[in-house]
């Protein structure tokens, strides 16, 4: 991914800053090499201005126990090659400032490795962070990857390409093609897909297959859970666990123009699954047989596959810092709540900010007309 020279030269310059700082320190400390972290940044994730993550990596991280390094991406995939080296080196932890792709790109490379996955979430929807009970902010982000307390959790596969949130076909899988040709990013994008593309999509008839047999389904979508869901709290598969060895398969069966609000609402508060156009069950493996070939997608990227779909599970396969004290067991109602009304605010900032820069867009396009005119 492509940044600006100006940005590129801030980044560059913080890193020479970090490993001076950091040759002084091993040199006082005998010789005694740091616990190196790397951090590999997606200038484009989100719109979270990262200068702020910089800053809060020089301040908070314990600088007496690690040594901090700083890489940017430079294009889609980029991210992969640099893990896949860090890992070979031996490092603690790669350190993933980005979003569900970026993070995607990163674990790929670390699975079965020594080298655990850390998170500072700044994407779009920020599905395993919000699973991992991982801070939104920066600092406090920074500060569990300062705690080094380390999870080993399962990940995913469809047709062999590694997912560690959620995967599946249908209506979110076309919704992820239509999002990524969007141009823009943020929850109001997605939302405005969905809306408008939920009016003309057509259900399709599945063939599943499972250990335990062979069931056919017309479905909207069929959703794979890893972990519980999309990100930004929108809950497809609440009962997800990350270390069960398990699939949660959600089938959302064609449905009216009524249904929308009761599946909304039990979206966001972690519910979807009690809704009677839900059906939901666990399996290790899952086949999918569809009459054509056609997108699919993977912890929110699409992907072209053909007619036939294979998803496992592969236990335990990779190392994550998370925060020690997140609970374990399964939210109350009011917690229920909260995340519902948490995720009615999120909705209404991003309307917020939408409105904010479209008014900037036209006021701007306004000031540029202004200056055609009077130069005539």
């Amino acid at each position: 991914m492509l940044i600006s020279y100006r940005r590129l030269t801030q980044f560059k310059l913080f890193v020479l800053t970090l490993r001076v700082k950091n040759c002084h320190r091993s040199h006082f400390r005998m010789g005694q090499p740091d616990k190196i972290i790397t951090f590999i940044v997606n200038p484009k994730a989100g719109t979270q201005h990262k200068d702020s993550i910089l800053h809060a990596i020089e301040e908070r991280l314990d600088n007496t126990r690690y040594t901090p390094e700083v890489e940017c991406t430079e294009y889609a995939g980029h991210a992969v090659d640099i893990a896949a080296r860090k890992a070979q080196e031996g490092v603690f932890a790669v350190i993933a400032v980005g979003g569900d792709g970026t993070i995607n790109e990163i674990a790929r490379s670390l699975v079965h490795t020594p080298t655990a996955l850390g998170i500072v979430p700044c994407g779009s929807g920020n599905g395993l962070a919000r699973h991992l009970q991982i801070p939104l902010d920066v600092k406090k982000a920074v500060d569990i990857i300062d705690g080094g307390y380390i999870e080993t959790i399962d990940y995913g596969k469809i047709n062999e390409v590694p997912f560690f949130c959620t995967c599946g076909v249908g209506f979110d899988a076309f919704v992820s093609l239509k999002f990524a040709e969007a141009g823009r990013r943020g929850a109001l994008t997605y939302l405005e897909k969905t809306l408008l593309e939920s009016l003309n999509y057509q259900p399709e008839t599945y063939e599943l297959e499972t250990e335990d047999g062979v069931l056919k389904h017309k479905a909207f979508l069929i959703a794979c859970g890893n972990a519980s869901q999309y990100g930004n709290n929108a809950y497809i598969a609440p009962q997800a666990e990350l270390t069960d060895g398990l699939l949660d398969v959600t089938i959302l069966e064609p449905f009216t123009v009524l249904d929308v609000p009761s599946l909304s609402f039990q979206l966001f508060n972690k519910t979807i699954d009690q809704n009677s156009r839900i059906k939901t069950f666990r399996c290790r493996k899952l086949h999918i047989h569809r009459s054509k070939e056609g997108v699919a997608h993977f912890d929110g990227d699409p992907i072209m596959m053909g007619e036939d779909i294979h998803v496992d599970v592969i236990r335990g396969g990779l190392r994550v810092i998370v925060p020690p004290d997140a609970p374990k067991s399964s939210p109350n109602v009011l917690q229920r709540a909260q995340d519902y009304i948490n995720g009615l605010k999120q909705l209404n900032e991003a309307f917020m900010e939408d409105i904010t820069n479209r008014n900037k867009e036209i006021l701007q396009k306004g000031k540029r007309q202004i200056k055609r005119l009077t130069n005539k």
